[in-house]
């Protein structure tokens, strides 16, 4: 695995106050991303980029990530249900091993089982059009995946005051 990947509990103590963190849902299709507060207390949903080629992709994730002086990145992991990792967990970890040497910023892996289900309820409960939904649903998740992180390091954090 790539150098720059890291666990919750190892990035904590490596974060600079007052930094962003981004929110990574890597779709096959498309990549949702996140951004988070400063303070890092609240995910909120940031841009869909439209997968073309690895280089690209790359490209405007790095180039966001400077734009908004990023700390960290947040990687949705696909698991199986049971655990496991399957396909899109092994193409997951494929795209960070692509992007760890373009980069210092630490990557780290968030278990993104049913974020998109939950996302899609959500978008459901709230009456939104078939149309809204497929626009917002990935940067929605990438949310989804960085407020599960957040909420981990918030906890941390208190455990250690």
């Amino acid at each position: 695995m790539a150098e720059n990947m890291l666990t919750i509990e190892a990035l904590l103590p490596r974060l600079p106050r007052y930094s962003r963190l981004m929110g990574i849902d890597l779709g096959t299709k498309t990549i949702g991303l996140a951004l988070c507060d400063v303070e890092r207390r609240i995910a909120t949903p940031l841009e869909t980029i439209a997968r073309t080629k690895f280089t690209k992709d790359a490209a405007r994730l790095l180039e966001l990530a400077t734009k908004h002086e990023v700390a960290a990145f947040v990687i949705g992991l696909p698991l199986n249900m049971d655990g496991t990792e399957g396909p899109r967990a092994q193409s997951t970890k494929a795209f960070i091993r692509s992007c760890g040497p373009l980069t210092q910023i630490p990557f780290v892996f968030w278990d993104e089982r049913l974020s998109t289900a939950a996302v899609t309820r959500s978008l459901i409960e709230q009456d939104a059009s078939r149309a809204k939904r497929a626009d917002v649903v990935d940067r929605m998740a990438a949310a989804y995946i960085l407020q599960g992180a957040l909420d981990r390091l918030t906890f941390l954090s208190r455990e250690q005051s």
